[in-house]
């Protein structure tokens, strides 16, 4: 039996989506794409079923403490990008195929009181959903963002294989992309960061 867990959400949606709006701004993210992503969930989507961001709104809060990781590391170590938008890019879209992999279970209703957003006293997880169309974790991410951004082959590589030695199949590919991009090497730090370091 799975275990319940109430439905911790540090922030609500509206805050969120403005977060990204201010920090997106750099990247030249439009009204069009900001749309798409609310409506396929990525601001109430998990990052994950039972590690870090397991909670509603997972997903923005893994991506944008990757986002503000990366942005950090360029800075302090001087890092060129092909495009000054990259880290932004990279940072918050690299888990993108997450926003259709998670279906929400309610385990105990909650209850809306009036003049409030949000249910209180939900109980729920998440699970994986049997009806996704396309598998994979990178490149997923990349066929979804490339719908709406054309990507930089840096930006590609670095999405591509933020998971770093996680992928093992991949090692000999990763080991390639870091030594024409250090950013790929980056990126997986920067992830790192957000889900080992700051939990999220």
């Amino acid at each position: 039996m799975k275990k319940k867990r109430k439905v911790k959400k540090l922030i609500t949606v509206n805050k969120r989506i403005e977060k990204f709006m201010k920090i997106m701004l750099k990247a030249g993210i439009n009204e069009d794409f900001t749309g798409w992503l609310i409506d396929q969930g990525f601001f109430t989507a998990p990052a994950s079923t039972k590690y870090h961001g397991n909670y509603e709104g997972g997903l923005f809060d893994h991506s944008l403490a990757v986002t503000e990781s990366l942005v950090e590391i360029t800075e302090k170590m001087g890092i060129e990008w092909q495009d000054p938008r990259s880290p932004y890019i990279v940072g918050m879209f690299h888990d993108l195929c997450k926003v259709d992999q998670y279906q929400k279970i309610i385990d105990v209703e909650g209850v809306q009181y009036f003049g409030m957003d949000e249910l209180k006293g939900e109980e729920a997880h998440f699970e994986y959903r049997s009806d996704s169309l396309f598998p994979g974790h990178g490149d997923k991410s990349i066929m979804k963002l490339a719908s709406w951004l054309q990507l930089t082959e840096e930006e590609i590589l670095c999405i591509r294989y933020h998971m770093g030695a996680y992928e093992k199949e991949s090692w000999d590919y990763y080991d390639r992309a870091i030594k024409k991009y250090q950013t790929v090497l980056w990126t997986h730090t920067a992830d790192m960061v957000a889900s080992k370091v700051k939990g999220v």
